[in-house]
């Protein structure tokens, strides 16, 4: 890795080390009831606490790390309310008109969900509602990235398809078929945003605690028992929104998701000639590539990207300067700045690449709404929570609900993402050499 790269490996990315709205909040000491106890102190716990606090309940929640320290604070910042692999017409087949219409307005209205909360509590975190891009990278992604649009735009959204000139104009990229734009989505600073949502969900009531690890959840007269090192908790209910980073707190949910550990790079801010080239819009881009393209700037003109490793042995030195060739490569970018700093997060990635809740006991449920789309879902699902918190059935909720579904041999699967991804790089150089 070059010499001054920042690798930050406890905690911390380039938001944590930009942002400036940190505050210590103190360990839980001692007993407390409530109403509600989330455990994990990312988006879905926060906007959850949010909500649920402003309407009156009692909320603790039990992060043990601080605000944002894991997936919440390790992305790349963008807020896209679509799903990643499912359009609309398949979320219906897959789960019925009626369920699949919930859901999909759930979706729809995300991002604006998301800029609203920045507007309303004057959450400083760089945010830019400028819309999301999807380039195609061949003739048959572009096929289905009209299908894509159309749909979302026959629901009322602000959809709307680009041809190949447009995509270079927005972009700045060169070599895409055409592509469309989601208006309604930008990007933001993660934990900027999770630490404005923790101040907001303080002054509606909510109390939060860090360094609060839960060691054990036990069943009570009354609800649940959270026990931690230096206290304990009783409650009504409890949400579990830890995402991947539950360790062995209910070691079922464990085998319910693929763990995918995402590497991200901000280079050091381009230069102005560079910068006014490329995203002049300030919008975030994730191609349709299998092996996933995604770029976009920060608050300093730091161009930021992702991507996954094949193998572990030495990927956090390896991968990141991979990623800076792949940008410099894929944006025609001879003088790319050099790395400023380099980070990983792990996601919790379902079969179905749908968000869901799972029923793990009589008011006790987990959350799980990433799937590469984790600010936009993860601070709706935080909304709708509010309401099962408040006495609705989460059946009636407009999420997947069941019992634990833990994946089939699962300790082989969990890697399948990194054994195919030379096959999934390969395929997209075939199809970018076919391209009409």
């Amino acid at each position: 890795m070059n010499a001054g790269v920042r690798q930050e490996a406890h905690g911390a990315s380039l938001w944590h080390a930009v942002s400036r709205n940190r505050r210590d909040r103190p360990a839980l000491q001692g007993g407390l009831d409530v109403d509600l106890a989330i455990v994990g102190g990312g988006f879905v716990g926060l906007s959850t606490a949010l909500h649920a606090a402003g309407r009156g309940l009692s909320v603790a929640v039990l992060e043990a790390e601080i605000i944002a320290w894991g997936a919440t604070g390790r992305n790349a910042g963008f807020v896209v309310p679509n799903f990643a692999k499912m359009d609309p017409d398949s979320i219906l087949a897959h789960l019925g008109p009626e369920r699949g219409e919930r859901l999909i307005d759930f979706a729809a209205g995300s991002a604006d969900l998301v800029f609203d909360l920045i507007r309303r509590h004057g959450i400083d975190c760089n945010a830019v509602q400028n819309g999301w891009i999807q380039p195609a990278h061949s003739s048959a992604a572009f096929e289905k990235v009209k299908s894509r649009a159309g749909q979302w735009a026959r629901r009322g959204r602000p959809a709307v398809m680009l041809d190949r000139q447009e995509v270079e104009a927005l972009t700045g990229a060169r070599g895409y078929v055409g592509g469309w734009m989601d208006r309604s989505a930008g990007v933001l600073n993660p934990v900027a945003y999770a630490r404005g949502l923790a101040d907001a969900a303080e002054k509606a009531g909510a109390r939060i605690f860090e360094q609060t690890r839960v060691t054990s959840i036990d069943r009570a007269a009354d609800g649940w028992s959270l026990k931690t090192p230096s206290g304990a908790v009783r409650a009504a209910k409890v949400l579990l929104a830890t995402n991947a980073y539950g360790g062995p707190l209910h070691p079922t949910l464990r085998r319910t998701y693929i763990p995918l550990k995402i590497f991200q790079i901000a280079t050091a801010p381009l230069p102005r000639d560079i910068r006014s080239r490329l995203l002049p819009g300030g919008q975030g881009v994730g191609d349709t590539r299998r092996n996933l393209f995604t770029f976009r700037f920060d608050a300093d003109n730091r161009l930021i990207s992702g991507g996954m490793h094949i193998f572990e042995p030495g990927a956090d030195a390896r991968v990141p300067q991979a990623i800076r060739r792949r940008l410099a490569r894929h944006l025609d970018l001879t003088d790319l700045p050099p790395l400023a700093f380099s980070w990983s997060g792990i996601a919790a990635v379902d079969p179905d690449f749908l968000p869901r809740l799972i029923h793990l006991g009589a008011g006790l449920i987990a959350g799980f709404a990433c799937n590469g789309r984790g600010i936009a879902m993860t601070t709706a699902m935080g909304k709708v929570l509010a309401d099962w918190a408040s006495g609705a059935n989460a059946r009636d909720l407009p999420l997947p609900f069941g019992p634990p579904s833990p994946i089939p041999m699962h300790s082989v699967v969990r890697y399948a993402p990194n054994m195919l991804l030379p096959w999934s790089m390969l395929r997209d150089r075939l199809d970018h050499a076919s391209k009409g």
